[in-house]
């Protein structure tokens, strides 16, 4: 089943279309740190994740865990986000917000490691380097799903997307 026959069949199962961002800021790992002093960083931004996920299942038509919050805890940061993946139930899209660009050899790894690797259903692309740089990720598997960057919310947007 496709990314985006697998993200309606889910909305129409839940009657929702929301999609829980799944973002473990250092603040929010800091607040934990207290409760579960025994945990390292890497853990809490997985138990702070699976908390949401736990609480929301029932009304989520997809998560968006954020790559990057666990890319930058390291390597058990990295194999906590696929954990988390694993734990979000079948039939939940999750969409890998990670926004990769990068040209040929390098995006066709970031294509493998986020659809074979990470085992995400969809991923969010920029595509400023040209369609080499999302070229791997739109054709490598037609189940997979691609969400690109077109125009960000951040005040200094306008710098280089006008």
């Amino acid at each position: 089943m496709s990314f985006f026959a697998k993200l309606q069949a889910r909305v129409d199962e839940i009657n929702s279309i929301l999609c829980v961002g799944l973002d473990p800021h250092s603040a929010d790992i800091e607040k934990l740190k207290s409760e579960l002093p025994d945990k390292d960083d890497a853990d809490l931004a997985l138990h702070f994740c699976v908390t949401i996920v736990d609480a929301t299942q029932h009304v989520a038509a997809a998560y968006k865990p954020n790559a990057a919050f666990f890319e930058a805890l390291g390597s058990k940061g990295v194999k906590n986000l696929q954990l988390l993946i694993e734990h979000i139930p079948n039939g939940i899209p999750v969409v890998l917000d990670a926004k990769r660009g990068d040209i040929s050899s390098t995006a066709v790894a970031y294509a493998k490691a986020a659809f074979e690797s990470a085992k995400a259903d969809c991923i969010t692309l920029h595509p400023y380097m040209g369609y080499d740089s999302i070229k791997p990720f739109v054709t490598s598997d037609p189940s997979k799903g691609c969400f690109v960057l077109c125009k960000t919310s951040n005040p200094s947007s306008n710098d280089f997307e006008t």
